[in-house]
């Protein structure tokens, strides 16, 4: 389990995405979708097309941490 030091933000896309996308290519949805910048700390949460899979992305200052989560069928 990764638990975040002290209060955290967690922003949620409305839009789907591509979930090929690594971890540079969701850094540059956070900045050019969101509007925000994605090493502030600021848990991001993307989804799926489908609506199945979730990626909680945040940056935690010497890398990016990202919890990936499929729901079962």
């Amino acid at each position: 389990m990764i638990v975040p030091p002290g209060p955290v933000r967690v922003m949620v896309a409305l839009k789907p995405v591509d979930f090929r996308k690594g971890m540079d290519g969701l850094a540059a949805l956070v900045r050019e979708e969101l509007k925000a910048d994605p090493f502030a700390g600021i848990i991001y949460v993307f989804r799926a097309k489908r609506a199945d899979r979730l990626k909680l992305v945040f940056w935690d200052g010497p890398d990016w941490r990202w919890c990936p989560s499929g729901f079962g069928s």
